[in-house]
């Protein structure tokens, strides 16, 4: 009798062992799915966020911001954003010293157009986020957080994808969601420096990161249109290229649809 209880005590004892190794090793798999993201729910898709930064090589306050644009392009600092950048050189710097050789009358108009739609004023450096907030571009600080608050707005995806033959490029756009507002790409070097010999940069080498040499309207899209677009494209030769697809709600407005792709 006393045999019999003890092994039904023994019993007992390895039935509550096991259920207790069962919830242990499921706690610690659930652990390992949720940090992996392959349990429960799927990770988040990244916002898109376009960041245009309105510079020049003549202004001296403007390489820290062109340092800062290429550290949230390296870096992708903030979590749930996808941050895409753009520089545009203003061509109002020129006469003072230096001319900048990526700055163009067409940037300069276009940050005016942003002045004009945020009430705001024109100066470098300027980033512009989503069209729809402007700040001096070198404060980090102030960047994040403008930043964070556009992840958090609803923006359309843009499937972009080129092909590249010498100096041209064929580019299909497709936006799912219908829309209204003006389709935009931009052709950009993919990075660039330089050494500017006079001016306030005088002895300087400044490097650049999304550097804009053609930006054009391709469509006034409204929700009847549809979402399929095709350029053809002029591309340098020889030099990595990006090319960044959105849509502003009207001219010098929020950005409610961006993609981009790397040629």
């Amino acid at each position: 009798m006393l045999q019999g209880r003890g092994a039904g005590i023994i019993s007992r004892r390895r039935r509550i062992w096991l259920a207790d190794m069962k919830k242990l090793l499921l706690s610690a798999a659930g652990v390992v799915l949720l940090g992996s993201g392959l349990g429960g729910e799927s990770p988040t898709a990244r916002m898109p966020v376009l960041l245009e930064l309105f510079t020049s090589e003549g202004c001296s306050s403007c390489p820290p911001a062109d340092a800062l644009l290429e550290k949230f392009d390296r870096e992708q600092p903030v979590q749930g954003a996808d941050l895409i950048v753009l520089s545009e050189h203003v061509d109002y710097w020129n006469s003072l010293g230096w001319a900048d050789p990526f700055s163009s009358a067409q940037f300069s108009e276009r940050q005016r157009e942003y002045a004009n739609h945020l009430r705001g004023e024109v100066y470098t450096p300027e980033l512009v986020v989503d069209g729809a907030a402007g700040l001096v571009g070198s404060d980090e600080r102030e960047a994040l957080s403008t930043i964070r608050a556009a992840a958090r707005s609803e923006k359309a995806p843009i499937a972009v994808t080129a092909q590249r033959s010498g100096n041209r490029a064929k580019v299909s756009l497709h936006i799912e969601a219908p829309l209204d507002g003006v389709l935009y790409l931009a052709v950009a070097h993919d990075a660039m420096r330089s050494q500017v010999t006079r001016g306030e940069n005088a002895g300087r080498g400044l490097s650049h990161v999304a550097v804009v040499y053609s930006l054009q309207k391709v469509a006034k899209l409204d929700r009847k249109a549809g979402g399929d677009h095709d350029v053809v494209l002029y591309v340098r030769p020889g030099e990595k290229t990006r090319v960044v697809a959105f849509v502003e709600k009207s001219e010098g407005g929020r950005v409610v649809a961006l993609g981009q792709a790397r040629l």
